[in-house]
């Protein structure tokens, strides 16, 4: 099974306000285990960054202007998420932009019925308790502390760490995937060559057959012995 988990920084919080996309980052899980195959991008907004948004993300009007803008690569983001579901924290936010930019662009919709939301998930599965993301990777021990900003590609990374926490960890059902078929069950992952180890030998040497049987010789009514005829 193939899924991908995504983040997304924009100029705002509002695509219906007149905010923009300006970075998309996707991790792919097969199995609900990473592959190591991620796609991340940057987009031209086409219009000013946000001092406070700037100050989340750190991405700054600088930093973008040689960007391209979404409809120029629009194709590259499609092509990788092909028809997998989607996965995000607040999922109804990301896709609003994603949708968003799509509809801006004459593209088509990503279906709704591919959202899958962690930060759901978590409420279900914690009612009371925090549900961010720096709080969800606190409860299940996930080292977040390189994180300084938040950055699309990062914040991928962590929440696929939660998801499959939040889903009960890396075995699915009653099967246990090995990491060989979980690194060949991508047609975009690295194929590892499988490692064949040759047959051991674990028969008895002459000498040890006849030390036990010396040995048992010695022995004074044996139970396998108890009750045999004369």
């Amino acid at each position: 099974m193939r899924e991908i988990v995504f983040d997304t920084e924009t100029t705002g919080l509002s695509f219906a306000g007149g905010d923009r996309l300006v970075e998309i980052g996707c991790v792919e899980l097969i199995n609900r285990v990473e592959t190591g195959v991620t796609f991340h991008a940057y987009y031209h907004p086409e219009r000013a960054m946000p001092a406070e948004a700037q100050a989340v993300h750190g991405i700054s009007d600088a930093f973008l202007a040689d960007k391209p803008l979404f409809a120029a690569v629009v194709h590259e983001l499609l092509d990788f998420i092909g028809d997998s579901p989607l996965i995000a924290h607040n999922a109804g936010f990301d896709f609003s932009f994603i949708n968003g930019e799509l509809g801006r662009c004459g593209r088509e919709l990503v279906a709704m019925h591919r959202m899958v939301d962690t930060l759901a998930i978590a409420r279900q599965k914690h009612p009371g308790a925090k549900h961010t993301l720096d709080a969800l990777c606190s409860r299940y021990g996930i080292d977040r502390s390189h994180r300084v900003l938040h950055g699309a590609l990062l914040d991928a990374q962590l929440l696929a760490q939660v998801y499959v926490e939040l889903m009960g960890g890396r075995q699915i059902g009653l099967g246990l995937v090995s990491d060989i078929a979980v690194a060949t069950a991508s047609p975009l992952a690295t194929r590892r060559p499988s490692i064949v180890r040759p047959p051991r030998s674990f028969r008895a040497h002459d000498a040890e057959l006849a030390a036990h049987a010396a040995f048992v010789a010695t022995l004074d009514n044996p139970l396998w012995e108890v009750g045999s005829p004369n």
